[in-house]
């Protein structure tokens, strides 16, 4: 038979120098060997991307360095110190609380949409890790197939076919490797950005209990109040009505009984929009939720910050970051081997035949083995835009973990120095409520004794109540920020 008839045949008689003599002519086999050559050199010299993420460079100690235990000694003394054994809010120490954790734990929508992302990403990783696997198939047909090139039996005729196949990439430069690593750490990140909403929402649910309770607390001294203001007021009615003082006092007396029923009435909005924010974090609707008022324990755990270094390592947000860009290093690895050649084994074996009959003879058998390889050559620029790209990932990667670090850091001073401040606050709150309960205690004598007017007494115990309301409102911004620093320190996590 002929070259001329038959050009896509291979015409040379050494199996180590075929080639097709139409389609390739030989100058083109040797500049896609030596091209291939080059590729595998350029491969085996390209750098690989680092594989740990350089320390952030932090001071030894915080600028607030003193603990939070010793701001709040005075305070807490007895109280339950915080630590990694039991669960970090189980320290303020309160039942109810604790059952309210628990209720958000299983219906908070925070966390819920963070574990679906968490098993998204789980998933992403076992779908990369199955492309490293050999895959296998079974397929069956039948075709109509017309011309003596086409079918073997004639010009026309019904071909029915059954088989199987398996192909398997070789990962000769570890692409898949990478691939499977970075979503690997992509799921790690996710687990951690799960801990991370978990202790959000938790902490969210402690300080909004803490503010409920408060509200009951202030409500009970501010109803106390108010009844003090109604018996000075039918005293105030008795003396304006023999002139013993005059309408201003007595319109003053009024006005000061009407601003304290405003801040009632503002006091109880408040705490129905908080009670409502509380059934949302528990992820309940808010129409079918209530919670008694009650007595508000008020318990201040011991907090130690730590260092700043020690803080980062606990941060489960900070960690992710950090996972973030270990996985945008494994991209910009896998698009920097994206020039290198790929290697494919497949094979595929079954039976052929246009008689039903004859279909699983051995005759009929076909086997057929193949090992492609590619390189790339000319693609516009494709492969080196995706290395950009890849590479514009990890520097954005590489930035959200230093913001996450600096910002995570700020936030333990910030609540470090709120600390400080507060516990000032609390001194001058607790001296000037002593002050007020010991002159509450010197007028009651003296009204018992016939010394002074019951209007003086009920004068002394409203300065009293007004004392205990803002040692009260400083209690409770000291717990709030006691949970904000449980927070920011990362919680229980380990």
């Amino acid at each position: 038979m002929g070259i001329g008839r038959y050009p896509f045949f291979y015409h040379r008689s050494s199996m180590y120098r075929w080639y097709p003599s139409f389609f390739l002519p030989r100058r083109f086999l040797r500049f896609v060997f030596l091209a291939f050559l080059a590729a595998i050199a350029c491969g085996c010299s390209t750098p690989a991307p680092p594989s740990s993420v350089a320390p952030l460079a932090v001071p030894a100690t915080f600028k607030e360095s003193s603990p939070l235990a010793t701001a709040l000694d005075a305070a807490t003394a007895g109280s339950t110190p915080l630590s990694g054994g039991t669960a970090w809010w189980e320290a303020y120490q309160d039942p109810v609380l604790n059952a309210l954790i628990a209720r958000a734990n299983q219906g908070n929508t925070s966390m819920l949409a963070a574990a679906a992302r968490l098993a998204y990403a789980q998933a992403a990783s076992r779908q990369s890790a199955s492309a490293r696997q050999p895959g296998a198939a079974l397929s069956a047909g039948v075709s109509r197939q017309q011309g003596p090139l086409l079918n073997a039996v004639g010009e026309e005729g019904t071909l029915l076919t059954v088989g199987a196949t398996a192909s398997y990439e070789v990962d000769v430069w570890g692409r898949r490797a990478q691939t499977n690593n970075a979503a690997t750490l992509d799921a790690e990140s996710r687990a951690l950005l799960l801990q991370s909403a978990q202790l959000l929402a938790q902490a969210q649910v402690v300080q909004t209990y803490g503010a409920l309770r408060a509200l009951d607390q202030e409500l009970a001294l501010l109803a106390k109040s108010l009844v003090a203001d109604q018996d000075a007021r039918k005293i105030q009615r008795f003396l304006y009505s023999t002139g013993a003082i005059s309408e201003l006092d007595w319109e003053r007396s009024r006005s000061e009984m009407e601003a304290l029923t405003l801040d009632i009435a503002a006091l109880k909005r408040v705490r129905s929009e908080q009670e409502n924010n509380l059934a949302a974090l528990l992820g309940e609707s808010a129409s079918g939720f209530h919670l008694e008022p009650a007595a508000w324990i008020g318990m201040l755990p011991t907090v130690r910050a730590g260092l700043p270094a020690s803080v980062l390592a606990r941060r489960p947000d900070v960690a992710a970051a950090q996972k973030s860009v270990l996985a945008a290093q494994k991209r910009l690895g896998v698009a920097q081997n994206a020039w290198l050649p790929n290697l494919t084994l497949t094979g595929a074996a079954g039976y052929a035949s246009p008689d039903l009959r004859d279909l699983f003879t051995v005759s009929m058998q076909t086997l057929v083995v193949s090992a492609l390889t590619s390189i790339p050559l000319l693609d516009g620029g494709k492969r080196e835009a995706g290395v950009a790209m890849a590479d514009a990932d990890l520097q954005t990667a590489l930035v959200q973990y230093k913001e996450q670090s600096i910002n995570a850091l700020r936030e333990v001073e910030d609540q470090l120095t709120a600390n400080r401040y507060l516990q000032q606050q609390s001194d001058i709150a607790s001296l000037a409520l002593q002050n007020a309960q010991r002159r509450e205690a010197m007028t009651a004598s003296r009204f018992r004794s016939g010394l002074i007017s019951r209007m003086d007494w009920l004068t002394s115990q409203k300065q009293e109540l007004q004392a205990r309301r803002k040692a009260l409102q400083v209690s409770v911004a000291q717990y709030q920020t006691s949970v904000a620093l449980v927070r920011v320190l990362g919680g229980s996590w380990d």
